[in-house]
């Protein structure tokens, strides 16, 4: 299913109760942390929660939208992951067309993407209600201070539209804002990310950058910003796609930048790339705060909204929490996109005690010897995941989705001089235990079964398995054993 704007989505939940409604009034400043935390981390994630009165603000508070992998999957418009994998598997299969007939046969497939394209309209729900100027403030929004020693009020859902200074390609993240008064905020983007990069652009030409804030639209939106799509993709049209249907979309009041015609709330502004404050602490998906830096200032330069609109929120903290479901969605959403460059990946998982940095665990089918680190540096090589600080490889016919099999096969086959194999290079900025902001060390552990010229001087040792004829016979008597 496709969904016009949030509150669609929000009107199905409730339909299927999975969503509870909190009349209680509560506080925007850790008290709403505090409940949705217990609620992200109970069974299966919990139910989303609509905060409808929230001090000092008109507007309601909906969290955990996405913090299951039923909701995830139904933001999706899918019943599982695998659908969306199977279409870009699909999508990404190399065979180039042969004849003619072949040529003529690719035409539907491509021609498909054209529904995918922004539409540009003329009037939006998100700007029924308009504040510029004078009239411009922060407060108006129900904005989250998520942990005690946070820098201060946290946007934590928020889409970030920017667009390349040279070629005018769009560009939507997912990055933390922090407000800092009633019209400015600091901007946190990562050097890595695609945000930090059309930034340094409008640095070197000493300009001032448009930036928007998005909150809400189809629920899809909030996802495609958080991908890993290649640099250079449009997010918009990848939600196009993920939707099967094109994004309506519309001009910015103050500033040269289009969005979502269906979202909530819109903030407009420009970050200044020579204007750098102080941003942080913050607390992080890591479970640990991560400490300031400095990044730009931005200023609001307007704010509209839908009438009665709705402020997304999400928090982030020790896992599980929402951003789980989306990561989830995300490992296998981009599976076939692994295996493009690694086909020998059977299956690959990036578990909840990781935070999606830490640990990658990998499957492949071993052909040769060292397959293994061809595997580990080609993954270090691979967009985000370049920041796995520990990849696990085993072989194919062990369940990288269950952690215990993984670290088994790690006690099992893995001598710590021969089979890990250490480098240095990127890592994500929030891991606090690099030697350094961005830069530090990485591990690869092999712990596939051994073959000759992998370092053994004797025989490997067969696995030990039950014939598969024995293991039917039993199933077929089981109830004669009487156990």
């Amino acid at each position: 299913m496709t969904y016009k704007n949030l509150g669609e989505f929000i009107r199905e939940l409730e339909q299927e109760g999975d969503l509870v409604r909190v009349s209680a009034e509560v506080d925007a400043e850790l008290e709403i942390t505090e409940i949705a935390d217990r609620v992200m981390k109970s069974e299966g994630g919990g139910q989303a929660l609509l905060f409808e009165k929230v001090k000092g603000s008109k507007l309601p508070v909906l969290i955990n939208a996405l913090g299951s992998k039923e909701r995830m999957c139904r933001a999706l418009g899918v019943g599982d992951f695998i659908e969306i994998a199977e279409r870009i598997e699909e999508l990404l299969k190399p065979q180039a067309p042969t004849g003619f007939i072949d040529k003529v046969r690719k035409i539907p497939e491509l021609a498909q993407w054209v529904n995918y394209v922004p539409r540009k309209v003329k009037k939006a729900a998100c700007q029924e209600i308009v504040y510029q100027g004078d009239e411009v403030s922060l407060d108006r929004l129900p904005i989250l201070k998520c942990w005690p020693m946070d820098g201060g009020r946290y946007i934590t859902f928020g889409q970030v539209y920017t667009k390349d200074i040279e070629t005018n390609k769009r560009n939507v993240g997912m990055y933390r804002v922090q407000q800092l008064d009633e019209k400015t905020c600091a901007m946190h983007w990562q050097i890595h990310h695609d945000g930090a990069g059309h930034c340094r652009g409008y640095e070197k030409a000493k300009a001032k950058m448009p930036v928007a804030l998005v909150m809400g639209g189809d629920p899809v939106l909030s996802y495609a910003a958080s991908a890993p799509v290649p640099s250079g993709m449009d997010e918009v049209v990848f939600a196009g796609f993920l939707r099967r249907k094109a994004v309506e979309i519309i001009s910015c009041i103050s500033i040269d930048m289009e969005v979502p015609a269906e979202a909530e709330i819109v903030i407009e502004g420009y970050a200044d790339p020579y204007d750098l404050v102080e941003e942080g602490p913050f607390g992080d998906h890591t479970g640990y705060y991560s400490m300031p830096q400095r990044y730009p200032r931005f200023t609001v330069t307007a704010i509209t909204l839908r009438e009665n609109a709705i402020y997304p929120a999400t928090i982030v903290g020790l896992p599980p929490m929402e951003d789980y479901y989306m990561g989830l969605a995300t490992e296998r959403i981009f599976l076939p996109a692994v295996r493009m460059f690694l086909p020998e990946v059977a299956d690959y998982h990036l578990p909840v005690f990781g935070v999606f940095h830490n640990f990658c665990f990998v499957s492949i089918r071993k052909e040769y010897p060292y397959h293994a680190r061809k595997v580990m540096h080609g993954i270090w090589g691979l967009g985000q995941l370049m920041f796995s600080k520990f990849i696990v490889v085993v072989d194919e016919d062990v369940d990288v989705q269950d952690a215990d099999k993984v670290w088994f096969e790690v006690g099992a086959n893995v001598d710590p001089r021969r089979d890990i194999c250490m480098v240095d290079g990127p890592v994500d900025a929030l891991d606090h235990a690099a030697p350094q902001l961005c830069a530090g060390s990485k591990m690869g552990i092999d712990a596939t079964r051994k073959w000759p010229g992998e370092g053994i001087a004797r025989d490997w040792p067969p696995k030990i398995k039950m014939p598969p004829e024995i293991k039917d016979l039993v199933d077929r008597r089981w109830e004669e054993y009487g156990i």
